[in-house]
């Protein structure tokens, strides 16, 4: 299997520690009006910075509509970013022409929400973890067998024969979810990206996947992007997170940090809101901030969490945009209440 990969300056050591850099990232989508004039914006992303490791594992949480998969779909370069720039390995994403893109996707697998819609229901499981190889450039039919015997049995899909010809309705959740992990595997990518990997299955399962997944990473070095707006699992999978509010990042942290010093209100909202498996809670009220999310076509000046925010500053937090402040080592946060 031969890619094309392309040029790019020699990068410096301190460099070759980024896998993934993200700089003041804009992802904007236009509205129109009856399809023809633009008359405003749905600013999805608004200035995201973030540099993701070698062999790290981050989750980036938030409630729905904050702008996550925005970001996500911006990394797998589904979607042109306005303004900054997207960067893997020192070479340009964001802008990047199909050649590039090609080569570029062949790094990154991608773990989809709904394993059951995301596979093609015409597809036997060994063509569609062939199809992938096939795509790269890969022409030995015998090579490519043995590359999808190797990542069934990763993902302890086995015996292996009897999987290969099962379609995908024939197969459990969990099973299916086992199938798109061994798809975003077969390339051995560098990255892989997981939209809300465990959302759509039953309890007992989500832990063995995120088991599997973890093991994949640390046994391949494998860097991860974990999208979820649940804050219970990101504690067992990954290093640092990142929260999101209304399209830009307002804390970052090392995971064991955030949970039990969070900064942020809007942190605290989410870890208030995560479900409680014991009992004896299940009657206690629990603080939730008033209100809803802002528009992203207009949203408010300021801090933009400030309208359900109980501890605003008046004359400050609805009129000035917080910078990023860092009261405790390698905790960032984005709040007038952490001002120096």
């Amino acid at each position: 299997m031969v890619l094309e990969v392309p040029t790019t300056i020699e990068p410096t050591l301190d460099q070759r520690k980024v896998l993934l850099s993200i700089r003041n990232l804009h992802v904007w989508y236009e509205l129109r009006r009856f399809g023809f004039g633009i008359v405003g914006y749905v600013r999805a992303v608004d200035d995201v910075s973030f540099d993701l490791h070698r062999g790290e594992a981050i989750a980036v949480v938030g409630e729905s509509g904050c702008g996550k998969s925005t970001l996500m779909k911006t990394i797998l370069g589904l979607v042109r970013p306005r303004e900054g720039s997207v960067t893997f390995e020192g070479k340009e994403i964001g802008q990047a022409d199909q050649a590039t893109l090609k080569w570029y996707r062949s790094q990154v697998g991608y773990i989809q929400q709904d394993p059951y819609g995301a596979l093609p229901p015409f597809m036997s499981v060994r063509r569609i973890l062939e199809e992938p190889l096939v795509i790269a450039g890969m022409k030995d039919g015998k090579e490519r067998l043995e590359r999808i015997h190797r990542v069934m049995e990763e993902v302890k899909l086995y015996p292996v024969e009897d999987f290969l010809g099962k379609f995908p309705h024939m197969l459990s959740g969990g099973q299916q979810q086992r199938v798109v992990i061994a798809r975003a595997m077969i390339l051995n990518p560098k990255l892989i990206v997981a939209d809300e990997p465990v959302s759509m299955l039953d309890a007992s399962v989500r832990v063995e996947i995120l088991k599997l997944l973890r093991g994949l990473q640390e046994s391949h070095h494998l860097s991860f992007i974990y999208i979820t707006h649940d804050l219970s699992t990101v504690k067992y999978f990954s290093e640092r997170i990142f929260v999101m509010y209304a399209g830009k990042l307002v804390e970052q942290s090392p995971i064991g940090e955030l949970l039990k010093n969070p900064l942020h209100p809007y942190t605290h909202a989410l870890l208030s809101a995560t479900s409680d498996p014991d009992a004896r809670n299940a009657l206690s009220f629990r603080e939730v901030p008033p209100g809803e999310p802002p528009s992203l076509v207009k949203p408010p000046p300021g801090c933009r969490f400030h309208p359900r925010c109980a501890q605003m500053i008046e004359g400050l937090c609805e009129i000035d945009e917080p910078p990023e402040f860092t009261p405790v080592p390698d905790h960032r946060v984005a709040c007038w209440l952490h001002k120096e």
